[in-house]
């Protein structure tokens, strides 16, 4: 019996002993748990709208109820939410473009433990957003702007992966200097260089010169190169004083263009334009004729070509002051003429920074 009692009291130190020792590692793991959240970096999505935003016959979803629907987010990082606007990207404005990038900056110099911004946007316009943006931030963080393709309740949305990865890729202190970036479909693209390829695909981010800059991998983040071009705190240009941007139209040559719609066109009321020219910066005798006849108006005037790959380079002499585009297509190119023209409207110094941007 004794022999009993002592295995008895034997057991029950054992089992006391574990109980104690799972009840420390039990406040231990809840410690950690804490500690890692505390730790987790503080992450800002500001939302606009979009098809990432958006539901099939129903209205779009405001901005902290996309990102409740989201709850993986929070495992990677501390998550507000501000909701900017609530719009189709293809209402977007140079308006809507100047206050975003002034809320930004301002959001940046306010809280210098904010580690990045994610921007979910409609892929209509995202790539030009995304550009302007990477012009006119003042900050080295990262901001991501980030959509989908597939309304939130259609069978195998985008949106809510695209914004995971898009959170994990600002949280990355890869990221940091990179400047703008757009995150889609696992691809990571410089805000300079992508642009939207396919309407209907998920896959319709690309950058025809470039490439990809990165790719979010389930193991992590990878960047592979960078873009060499100034961006963010390097770029001269600065809107915190502006109220508007350049009146900059575009206009698309074609076969056959009457030499009198461009003399029209050109006589509307604009500081700049955006020829969108044939390859190699060619251009029709109806165009070249109206361009002549609309020199002395002098609207400074930007040639890019309709070809997605490549660059003009060795431009045709034309009879009007021209600047050339350095491979940015029209829509880019009307983005920084806006900007450019914020600083000089002379042709010489317009090149440069179309050489330099």
């Amino acid at each position: 019996m004794k022999l009993r009692n002592r295995s008895n009291c034997a057991g029950m130190r054992i089992a006391s002993s574990i109980f104690f020792l799972c009840m420390f590692f039990s406040v231990a793991s809840q410690a950690q748990a804490q500690e890692g959240e505390g730790a987790k970096p503080d992450v800002l999505i500001l939302t606009t709208g979009g098809t990432i935003a958006s539901r099939t016959n129903a209205p779009i979803i405001a901005g902290p109820a996309l990102v409740q629907a989201v709850p993986e987010l929070t495992e990677h990082a501390n998550i507000s939410v501000e909701e900017f606007s609530v719009i189709g990207s293809s209402q977007m404005t140079p308006a809507h473009w100047l206050g975003l990038a002034k809320r930004i900056n301002m959001l940046f110099a306010e809280n210098a433990d904010l580690a990045g911004i994610v921007i979910t946007h409609g892929t209509d316009t995202l790539e030009e957003t995304a550009y302007f943006l990477n012009l006119t931030v003042k900050a080295d963080r990262p901001v991501v702007l980030v959509g989908s393709m597939r309304s939130a309740d259609e069978i195998s949305a985008d949106g809510p992966a695209n914004l995971v990865n898009a959170v994990r890729v600002v949280i990355d202190k890869q990221a940091i200097g990179h400047g703008v970036l757009v995150v889609l479909n696992e691809d990571i693209s410089a805000a300079r260089d992508v642009w939207k390829t396919d309407n209907r695909r998920v896959h319709t981010f690309n950058a025809a010169n470039v490439g990809h800059i990165g790719t979010v991998d389930p193991d992590g983040v990878r960047f592979y190169h960078r873009s060499l071009q100034p961006h963010t705190t390097n770029s001269e240009f600065d809107v915190a004083n502006l109220e508007s941007l350049p009146r900059v139209f575009i206009l698309s040559d074609f076969t056959g263009i009457d030499e009198a719609l461009v003399i029209n066109f050109g006589n509307q009321d604009m500081d700049g334009l955006i020829i969108r020219t044939f390859a190699g910066g060619r251009m029709s005798a109806g165009m070249l004729a109206g361009l002549a006849a609309l020199e002395q108006v002098g609207v400074p005037t930007v040639v890019t070509s309709r070809v997605p790959g490549g660059r003009i380079v060795a431009a045709p002499d034309y009879e009007f002051p021209a600047v050339v585009a350095n491979g940015q297509p029209d829509n880019k190119a009307r983005i920084l003429l806006m900007l450019a023209l914020t600083r000089s409207s002379g042709t010489t110094e317009l090149q440069r920074m179309f050489d330099t941007y």
